[in-house]
């Protein structure tokens, strides 16, 4: 069997997709619970970037309700040709739409610049490393988005409790994630031993 660090980025994927695909809907819920319960407890600055989970990501829109409750202004990202993510503001489950890549996407008006408002950045992840090294699906939104956040943003990547690893493949474009969500473990910090209570 290889070690975490000798498989490529793409075996990790097709592994991880598998996982989820196996995940019953009964154990997704109780994670979406798990996940809102966490975000509603966090220091939730005034706008936060966040995602609607899909394809088997861990989490529900009731992360995102738990976000406004908690006094956020939530943006979500609008997909377009390859590049850098746009954003618009989130207000409500009802008010998303389908659009690319099987995403739902709020149907506001897309705002210039949004992502250098957020303090907080909730990143869609198949999986990350107890280092940051996050790993996404390979299409390179998020790469090409988040050099362009605040240098003071928090990163958190997003993931079920069996995809934080101890080491991942990393390239030389990829950005660090200093946090990683779990369902069940809440918030760990990265780069370091020592995880959030």
């Amino acid at each position: 069997m290889d070690m975490p660090g000798e498989r490529d980025k793409h075996a990790w994927r097709a592994e991880i997709i598998a996982r989820r695909a196996a995940i019953t809907n009964a154990d997704r819920e109780t994670e979406a619970r798990e996940l809102a319960h966490t975000i509603a407890e966090l220091d939730v600055p005034e706008w936060v970037c966040a995602y609607v989970p899909v394809r088997g990501e861990p989490g529900s829109t009731a992360m995102l309700m738990a976000l406004r409750t908690a006094g956020a202004r939530v943006l979500l990202p609008i997909t377009g040709p390859p590049g850098p993510l746009q954003w618009a503001e989130f207000t409500s489950p009802d008010e998303l739409q389908r659009a690319g890549f099987g995403l739902l996407e709020p149907t506001s008006e897309v705002l210039a610049d949004a992502i250098t408002l957020a303090e907080l950045i909730l990143v869609p992840a198949l999986a990350v490393d107890r280092r940051g090294v996050r790993l996404g699906r390979g299409a390179g939104y998020y790469d090409r988005t988040l050099p362009a956040a605040r240098p003071t943003a928090r990163l958190i990547a997003v993931v079920r409790d069996d995809e934080l690893l101890d080491q991942l493949p990393e390239e030389p474009h990829d950005l660090r994630m200093g946090w990683a969500l779990t369902p069940h473990g809440g918030l760990h910090r990265l780069g370091s031993d020592r995880d959030v209570e």
